[in-house]
């Protein structure tokens, strides 16, 4: 008898909390508690902080694609509410890792990761050469300064210091060209077959560090070794021909001029091995048909990025020496948590939206727009019928002002009539009118079709453990999402679909602040094979003038081969306004060549 009431009890609470869970789950209304809960849930510590390709994120896409299916939405990948993407995640040494220095007399057997380590960015190669030493490994003539003027590095190795011949002053024109992928970079271009680095006395005398081992996410040197030698191991090829470091350091300091030589009886035989590590990334994505029978085959998608940055591997602000979880939830658990609400609220409403709306929840965009660029290069459907991109990131803390930006408010004509017509919330809305930016609308503005990015703006948490729940502006992020449905409504139901508008980048486009010249490509982040892919060009640029497309490949700039965004920052910082520079770019099978006048900034 009691084991029957027992189960009989138990029934009924299972009865009852299913009862409140799916009420509370199919809750048509925008409600804080709801958005406590789902942040609660993302931003804990149980999920690591969603690193793209660990097991935490899996979990992450599987309560997403849970929450999703309670709200009533279709499967957006043939029956499936998740999307794999394969990615790079990261670079590690391998076993065949070798360098053996002879330094007249003397044969130096190198210890990995003790008296030497490879560059991340260094090929897989096997070489053997002559040593030369090329100073710090500069070339540049607008400064009438070449450390391999006078010298044959073809198939050899130079050595090269670190820092720059002004290395005391912070603010020298030199400082441009010290960065050692550069270096790598021009030693390739003159036809060494590898480099060496080391720190030199100045300025640092006590610092010996060896090249960081990170992946920077940009593909290394093609069958080119590049190598971090401890000073006394420079110090010992050097001394062997009769050479003292500090005096040629010295040297060079003083008569800011080169000083490079071949080293008499010095030569290296160096392996580097380094192997990709592949990881699966996952988005989550469903779909609400639209109530109009011929409206119903265009789309709208709202999409927010639910990966953060882990244990703080990449792109933290921490400065901590112990790894902390960044829970991210501001960044971008609000965006995530408002999908889940928005999700519940128009399929309440759907009989009042006359187009398809998809939510997507994507992965991978700390690491470069990883997974909105691999939706929107491989949609389920043609993506002309996406119409418009809401994107929401960072949506968490709106201020006591109501402070609400909003980008992409230029990328169709449409947008500013319909914010300003829906801001009945009180917010001071900041418009920006460009459509490339930081966040994964860009995936979306790259295939011509007009976005909206909402944000709240960055806050002294950005990108630190300190990011947590309990920080949220819960209200402000209702009422953000209220504003979202909105706006969204509305374009729903337009008679036509919003136009879109190609809008010049106020900013030039520029990535780094050492380029002077604007060009007006807009780099693939995501690519990471030979040569520069641009998913776009700017209206009015160069580049669009010139003839260049999104998809394009660029493989030279100006004579120089481009393998990489680094190449490219390069080649552009030998050139000025004004100049004609022929490009080279693969634009699917076909090799095309374009003249492009650059201009000013």
């Amino acid at each position: 008898m009691k084991k029957q009431f027992t189960t009989a009890l138990l029934t009924l609470l299972m009865a009852i909390n299913f009862s409140l869970f799916a009420q509370k789950s199919f809750n048509p209304e925008i409600d804080t508690l709801d958005l406590k809960s789902y942040i609660g849930h993302l931003a804990s510590d149980e999920l690591k902080g969603r690193f793209t390709g660990t097991k935490e994120i899996d979990k992450a896409a599987d309560y997403l694609a849970a929450r999703f299916k309670e709200a009533g939405l279709t499967p957006f990948f043939k029956g499936s509410f998740l999307q794999e993407y394969p990615f790079l995640a990261g670079l590690e040494l391998n076993k065949k890792n070798s360098a053996v220095i002879k330094a007249g007399k003397t044969k130096l057997t190198l210890k990995l990761n003790k008296d030497y380590t490879p560059a991340a960015f260094s090929g897989n190669a096997k070489i053997k050469g002559d040593i030369v030493f090329a100073g710090y490994g500069i070339s540049a003539p607008k400064l009438k300064y070449d450390d391999y003027e006078g010298i044959d590095v073809k198939g050899k190795i130079v050595l090269v210091m670190r820092y720059h011949p002004e290395y005391d002053n912070p603010h020298s024109e030199f400082e441009e060209f010290a960065a050692y992928r550069g270096k790598a970079a021009v030693a390739k271009e003159k036809g060494a077959a590898g480099i060496i680095f080391f720190n030199p006395p100045a300025p640092k005398d006590d610092e010996d560090k060896l090249i960081k081992f990170a992946y920077d996410r940009v593909p290394g040197l093609k069958d080119f070794a590049v190598l971090s030698v401890k000073k006394e191991v420079a110090a010992k090829i050097l001394s062997s021909a009769g050479y003292d470091v500090k005096k040629l350091q010295d040297s060079i300091y003083s008569s800011k001029k080169p000083l490079s030589f071949a080293i008499q009886g010095a030569d290296a035989e160096i392996t580097t091995g380094i192997d990709e590590i592949s990881k699966k990334g996952k988005n989550v994505a469903g779909f609400i048909e639209g109530s109009d029978e011929k409206l119903k085959n265009e789309f709208i998608v709202i999409g927010a990025h639910f990966d953060h940055l882990g244990m703080g591997q990449e792109g933290s602000l921490y400065r901590g020496t112990e790894p902390q979880i960044h829970n991210g939830a501001d960044d971008n658990a609000s965006g995530t948590s408002g999908l889940i609400e928005l999700a519940q609220k128009i399929y309440s409403e759907r009989k009042n939206f006359k187009r398809s709306v998809v939510f997507v929840a994507f992965s991978g965009e700390e690491l470069g727009l990883l997974g909105s660029a691999y939706f929107a290069n491989n949609p389920p459907l043609d993506v002309t019928k996406f119409v418009t991109m809401v994107n929401m990131d960072m949506i968490g803390r709106l201020n006591e002002e109501k402070n609400l930006i909003v980008y992409g408010t230029g990328t169709s004509k449409s947008w500013k009539d319909i914010l300003n017509e829906k801001n009945t919330y009180g917010f001071k809305l900041t418009f920006n009118d460009e459509g490339y930016g930081p966040s994964d609308h860009s995936s979306f503005y790259a295939k011509n079709i007009p976005v909206l990015f909402f944000f709240t703006g960055t806050h002294s948490d950005y990108h630190r453990p300190s990011d947590d729940a309990e920080l949220i502006n819960y209200t402000g992020l209702a009422n953000v999402l209220g504003y979202a449905y909105e706006v969204t409504n509305s374009v729903a139901n337009l008679d036509e679909k919003p136009d879109y508008v190609n809008v010049p980048r106020k900013d030039g486009g520029r990535t780094m602040s050492a380029w002077k010249v604007y060009v007006g490509t807009v780099p693939d982040y995501a690519y990471t094979g030979e040569g520069l892919k641009i998913t776009g060009t700017s209206e009015g640029s160069p580049a669009q003038k010139g003839g260049m497309k999104g998809g394009d490949i660029m493989v030279k700039f100006g004579g120089k081969k481009i393998s990489n965004i680094y190449d490219y920052v390069y080649a552009l910082k030998e050139f000025v306004p004004g100049d004609i520079v022929e490009v080279e770019v693969k634009r699917g099978e076909e090799l095309l060549k374009f003249r492009l006048t650059l201009t000013a900034r």
